[in-house]
C-alpha cells in the first residue's frame, strides 16, 4: 500500500519561520541574546470541520483565509518579539500608541497603494489605449501589467535590509522543506545542500493567481459586454472583486495538481513564471537560519527537541 504523504509548510516571519504540520502549527524566533522563542499551537484545518469546506475550488479559498489568519498570527508573534529585543537595546521604551498609530496608516496606505498599482492603474491604461471593447486582450494586458509590478514590487523590497533577511529565513523553510520530503533527519549538514526554490511557494501561488485572474475575467467581461454593456475601468475593477474567491480556489487546484503532476512537462512550463520569482523571494541562508527552519519544524511535527538548550517555549 502507498505511504500517505504528509504535506508540511510554512512560511519566513522577522527573525524566524512558521511551520505547519498535520496537528501543529509552530514558530520559531531567535532573539538578540541567542536564545530561541517558540510558539507551539494545536492546529486542525477547518477543511475537515464540514463537508462543504472539502468541495474544489471552495477548500481552495477557505484554506488561503485559514493561512492568511495563521502567518498573520505568527507575524504578530514574531514582531513582539522583535519589539522586546528593540525595548531591551533603547534607553526609552517605544511609544505605544504613536507606534500602533503609524502602523495603521502603513496598513491603510498599503491597501490604497494595492488597490491603485494592482487594481485601478492596470485597467486605466487598457483602456486609454482603447482595448475596452477587445475583452481578452484587454485582461491579458492589464494582467500583463498587473504581473509587471508585481515583479517590480518584490524586487524592490528585495533591496531592503530587514526584507532580505526574511528572504533569507524563506530559503531556510524551503530547504527544510525539501529534507523532511526527502526523508533527511533534519541536521544541518543535511538541509544545506538543499535548494531554496520549491514548487509549492506561496510565491508560485500567487503568479497563478495572476494568470487565472486573465482568463476569469475575460469571460466575465464578455459575457457583461454581450448582454448590457461595455464596462468602465472602475466599474469593471468593482465587479471583478466579488469573483476573487473563485480565482483562488481555482488557482489552489491548479497547484495542488501541479504538485502531484511536477514532472508533467506543461506543468514544468506552467510553474517557471513563479519559480523564477523565487530567485528574488527566497536567498541563501546561513546555518544559525537552517537551524531555526529545523526547530519549528521538528516542533510542529511533535519531534523531540531536547538536544537544544537555549529553546524557551511561549505560551498565549
Amino acid at each position: 500500500m502507498k505511504e500517505k504523504k504528509i504535506q508540511v509548510g510554512g512560511q519566513a516571519v522577522i527573525e524566524g519561520v512558521m511551520m505547519r504540520g498535520p496537528e501543529h502549527i509552530a514558530t520559531a524566533v531567535r532573539r538578540k541574546d541567542g536564545t530561541i522563542d517558540v510558539l507551539k499551537k494545536k492546529f486542525i484545518t477547518v477543511t475537515k470541520s464540514h463537508f462543504l469546506y472539502k468541495r474544489p475550488i471552495i477548500r481552495g479559498f477557505v484554506s488561503l483565509i485559514e493561512m492568511l489568519k495563521i502567518g498573520f498570527e505568527s507575524l504578530t508573534f514574531s514582531a513582539n518579539r522583535y519589539e522586546l529585543d528593540y525595548e531591551e537595546t533603547k534607553d526609552k521604551p517605544m511609544n505605544t500608541k504613536k507606534e500602533k498609530f503609524s502602523e495603521y496608516l502603513t496598513i491603510i496606505f498599503s491597501l490604497l497603494l494595492a488597490f491603485v498599482l494592482f487594481g485601478y492603474l492596470p485597467y486605466l491604461v487598457a483602456s486609454l489605449i482603447g482595448l475596452g471593447e477587445q475583452n481578452f486582450i484587454f485582461n491579458l494586458f492589464a494582467g500583463s501589467i498587473r504581473i509587471i509590478f508585481f515583479v517590480l514590487y518584490v524586487y524592490i523590497i528585495s533591496l531592503m535590509k530587514d526584507v532580505k533577511r526574511v528572504f533569507e529565513y524563506h530559503g531556510a523553510e524551503h530547504k527544510t522543506v525539501f529534507a523532511y520530503e526527502d526523508k533527511k533527519d533534519l541536521v544541518v549538514d543535511n538541509v544545506r545542500p538543499f535548494t531554496t526554490i520549491h514548487p509549492r511557494c506561496g510565491t508560485s501561488f500567487m503568479f497563478f493567481v495572476l494568470l487565472v485572474a486573465i482568463l476569469v475575467f475575460s469571460v466575465i467581461d464578455t459575457i457583461v459586454s454581450y448582454y448590457w454593456f461595455t464596462p468602465k475601468p472602475l466599474i469593471r475593477l468593482l465587479y471583478h472583486i466579488p469573483f476573487l474567491p473563485i480565482i483562488s480556489g481555482l488557482s489552489y487546484e491548479i497547484l495542488k495538481l501541479s504538485d502531484k503532476k511536477i514532472n508533467h512537462p506543461l506543468v514544468k512550463i506552467f510553474t517557471i513564471p513563479g519559480m523564477a520569482l523565487q530567485k528574488i523571494t527566497t536567498q541563501a541562508p546561513d546555518d544559525e537560519q537552517l537551524e531555526i527552519a529545523i526547530i519549528a519544524l521538528k516542533a510542529a511535527m511533535d519531534d523531540d527537541l531536547s538536544q537544544y538548550n537555549n529553546l524557551q517555549f511561549i505560551e498565549e
